[in-house]
């Protein structure tokens, strides 16, 4: 980790618009979820934007319920979400997706953001952070399967 935060990127060999399209459409977030906890949305499936909330089934164990709320929004360019749970008791991590276009493709950073996360402390003194950024890393090429890339 770097401070509060994890990066992993890929190119992509997809238009940012493409890609982005997905990373917006938060009923699609399982179809390329790297860690395998992510089981769907909670409402029905809206292009994101900025302020959007929606919830997300997950599972890691036992099932549980996320908040999200999109904090960060530069269309086709970045997309990032702040998760809480447990009523906003746990949580407050941030997932952000950054998309510049490159010779090739895009390249697609997506950083794990701790700094107003309520566990960061705890979280980065387990495991936790090297298991996230084999799966970030798993998640870029699940993501760049989907988009044919």
């Amino acid at each position: 980790m770097d401070g509060d935060t994890l990066s992993v990127e890929r190119t992509i060999a997809a238009p940012p618009e493409r890609i982005f399209a997905l990373l917006a459409d938060a009923g699609k977030h399982a179809s390329f979820d790297g860690s395998g906890t992510v089981k769907g949305t909670r409402e029905p499936s809206q292009p994101l934007q900025r302020g959007s909330v929606f919830g997300m089934s997950m599972k890691m164990g036992a099932p549980y319920s996320t908040k999200n709320t999109v904090v960060e929004f530069e269309q086709d360019r970045r997309i990032a979400w702040r998760t809480t749970g447990l009523f906003g008791l746990v949580g407050g991590r941030t997932w952000r997706y950054e998309l510049e276009p490159v010779a090739g493709g895009t390249l697609v950073r997506e950083t794990w953001d701790l700094s107003q996360d309520k566990q960061a402390m705890l979280l980065k003194r387990t495991k936790m952070p090297a298991a996230t950024k084999k799966n970030m890393r798993r998640t870029l090429d699940r993501l760049a399967e989907a988009v044919g890339g």
